[in-house]
């Protein structure tokens, strides 16, 4: 089967500080860009980000009892990028809803995940596995 990237589009207000989080922190390649959006490659997946308002979000998810927004994206890494992203945010005193941790230790699935928002709001969760092909393990 060939393989398929993700496409998201998201509001943000400003894309200049956009641009600062998404290419300068968490190291996507910024793409095309015009007066109003701006595209980056982010961990191999198309984020086009607007002018615009954001979407809203709720707490209402629950990961491991912890209240999460709704809806968030993000991205599941190789545990040694997603290790040395992690310390990258707490470096830049990033304000975690999920700090760095590992959930379902010694379980189907067992992963790392953290969850932010970006300046703008949006809820971001990366994950971090020790074998990509445990992903979808139940």
């Amino acid at each position: 089967m060939e393989k398929a990237i993700f496409h998201l589009a998201l509001n943000v207000t400003d894309l200049k500080k956009a641009c600062d989080f998404y290419g300068d922190l968490l190291g996507a390649e910024q793409g095309r860009s015009t007066e109003s959006w701006v595209d980056f490659n982010f961990f191999g997946h198309q984020l086009s980000l607007h002018i615009g308002i954001p979407l809203s979000s709720e707490y209402t998810g629950k990961v491991d009892g912890t209240a999460v927004p709704m809806p968030h994206f993000g991205v599941i890494l190789p545990i040694n990028m997603w290790k040395r992203l992690a310390e990258k945010l707490k470096t830049a005193n990033i304000e975690f809803i999920i700090p760095p941790s590992l959930r379902f230790k010694g379980q189907p699935g067992e992963q790392y995940t953290m969850f932010f928002l970006d300046p703008f709001g949006n809820p971001i969760e990366l994950k971090g596995f020790l074998q990509m092909d445990e992903v979808f393990n139940t």
